[in-house]
């Protein structure tokens, strides 16, 4: 373990590219071309980089909505 970086397998991490902190929040997102109405495709974000992952998909119409992680459901995955 360096610098107390690895995060037990039960921790959600942030999705964002080289982040490793812990997610609070669960952008879902969809993309109509690629995936059925009932798809949910989700990133997890950390508290700074929850807006720039919602912005990312929602400039591409893709965003459905950001909850928090504990909101996810087995549908989400």
């Amino acid at each position: 373990m360096i610098g107390g970086d690895i995060t037990p397998p039960d921790e959600h991490l942030c999705s964002a590219k080289g982040c490793r902190r812990e997610a609070g929040h669960a952008v879902i997102w969809r993309n109509p071309k690629l995936h059925t109405a009932d798809r949910r495709k989700v990133w997890l974000a950390c508290d700074e980089h929850r807006q720039s992952l919602a912005d990312f998909v929602a400039l591409r119409g893709f965003l459905i909505e950001v909850v928090a992680v504990d909101e996810l459901t087995d549908a989400d995955g």
